[in-house]
């Protein structure tokens, strides 16, 4: 009677521990699936929804070959999380460009975007005229009424999924002119990239 007892004892602690372990393998398993379906980070997308001439003040110089100018963009942008946690990203800064001079900065504060939300922001981007002061194309170019200009966004930030944190840097780049005598935005292109 002792053998019978010791082995159904032996029978149950196997079949315990092999329950167990049937268990756990369904277990990682099935964090494996999640991990690389549900729960796979996507990259953050900004958009540019509209760009607009908030202020834009031309005049000209004609005995100095000079154009004093002031402009001021209103830029509204989104910016889509599509993963299932949230997006935190760190401060960073909105350019805008022209011919490839920097000629004007905004800075974007920290902020946090919640799974699968898209946040609104908008920035008012203005053109500093001195740094166009030596610019001999600034000059033909608000003469011939197209300024063209270029915006430039990098938000960098961290989605943290399944408790591991992962880098994301989400651009985009905007290129525009800026028609002077009706103030209006055309030729608009923009291109977005993401980086996990």
């Amino acid at each position: 009677m002792d053998v019978e007892k010791a082995n159904r004892s032996r029978d149950r602690t196997c079949c315990c521990i092999g329950t167990t372990i049937c268990i756990i393998i369904a277990i990682v398993i099935l964090i494996l699936i999640l991990a690389f379906t549900v729960f796979k980070p996507k990259r953050p997308v900004i958009s540019y929804n509209n760009i607009s001439v908030e202020d834009l003040d031309v005049s000209f110089d004609k005995t100095k070959f000079k154009v004093y100018l002031n402009l001021t963009l209103d830029v509204d942008l989104s910016v889509k999380n599509p993963n299932k946690a949230g997006f935190k990203y760190s401060d960073s800064t909105a350019f805008i460009n022209y011919r490839g001079q920097l000629v004007g900065e905004v800075p974007i504060p920290a902020d946090q975007i919640s799974a699968g939300e898209t946040k609104p922001m908008n920035v008012s981007l203005t053109l500093l005229a001195d740094r166009l002061l030596f610019n001999s194309d600034i000059y033909s170019d608000v003469k011939s009424g197209v300024l063209p200009l270029n915006s430039y966004i990098r938000l960098p930030g961290k989605v943290k999924i399944l408790g591991f944190k992962i880098h994301a840097v989400s651009t985009s780049s905007c290129d525009f002119s800026v028609y002077t005598s009706n103030r209006t935005i055309g030729d608009q292109s923009c291109q977005y990239k993401t980086q996990l």
